[in-house]
């Protein structure tokens, strides 16, 4: 290869990885550096001010009370909205892709849209449906004779409404990533199982899962970080409350470098957060890793 050559795959790949560095790479570092400074609104227009303070920032971290209550609710978003979400998208991509009429083609686009449409608009929307007093939901309940639910004025029900919303926003992706994954294991192993006498209980448990353990991999991990990040549904529908109660970290970390100022407070939480990210991750190839052992 000559020395033109040589800087040929350079040039494809330099933009990406220019952005990857000012974009991705070089914010950690900045977040880094201000997690241990007293940076705020006054700090940014004059760096004299800035002031080294240590573990400082992580310190009252952890003894603040409205960071442990987000910590705690972003645990209880993955907790039960990552599984119900694969398990969603997975038995709605399996009944998609075993059903072979035209109405089904457009189930498609149906689950798909909610993945596409503004968080904004559906907030909306889903803010009549959860409205306690006109509400569609209590108007449903009421028909049946069941007292109306505090859909987003209790803090527990809050969050359990903020995850459903959130589970069917999210369920368009994953279930295409499942759709293609099924579309792609190959008929010879169905007519083998077939020949074998295998039911479709049988054909599902050692075919077709099996089949999926790429895919199962990529949405959990993908979705999991996601959750982590959850932001947008309690920014727009709760505000972090009632009490609190729907306060993710990634709303903590907003309001407390955007609202209040606090850059190098903010920062700090975010490096936890992005600590947190790295464990989880790491502990999911890891079991991936051994499973493939």
């Amino acid at each position: 290869m000559n020395h033109r050559n040589a800087w040929t795959p350079w040039l494809f790949i330099g933009p990406a990885i220019l952005l990857l560095l000012v974009f991705a790479i070089l914010p950690i570092f900045v977040s880094l550096v201000i997690s241990f400074t007293d940076i705020d609104l006054v700090g940014l227009g004059n760096w004299d001010a800035i002031e080294f303070i240590g573990l400082e920032n992580f310190i009252n971290l952890f003894q603040d009370p409205l960071f442990r209550q987000s910590l705690y609710n972003s645990l209880v978003y993955v907790v039960i909205g990552v599984p119900l979400v694969i398990i969603c998208s997975f038995s709605i991509a399996l009944l998609l892709n075993y059903a072979t009429s035209k109405l089904f083609t457009i189930f498609r686009v149906v689950y798909y849209v909610p993945s596409v449409t503004n968080i904004v608009a559906i907030a909306v929307v889903w803010g009549f449906l959860y409205n306690q007093d006109v509400g569609l939901f209590n108007f449903v309940l009421d028909f049946f004779g069941v007292d109306p639910v505090p859909w987003l004025e209790h803090p527990f029900i809050a969050k359990l409404s903020l995850i459903l919303l959130a589970v069917w926003k999210g369920l368009g992706i994953n279930m295409l990533i499942y759709l293609a994954a099924l579309q792609s294991i190959p008929n010879s192993y169905y007519e083998a199982a077939n020949i074998d006498g295998a039911n479709k209980l049988q054909k599902l448990r050692y075919i077709t899962i099996p089949s999926l353990s790429y895919a199962t991999f990529f949405v959990t991990v993908t979705t999991l970080i996601g959750w982590l990040q959850f932001f947008e549904e309690p920014f727009v529908m709760t505000g972090g409350g009632p009490l609190d109660g729907t306060m993710s970290m990634a709303l903590f970390i907003y309001q407390e470098g955007f609202q209040y100022n606090e850059f190098g407070y903010a920062a700090a939480a975010s490096l936890v957060l992005f600590i947190l990210i790295i464990v989880v991750t790491m502990v999911q190839f890891t079991f991936n890793k051994s499973d493939k052992d």
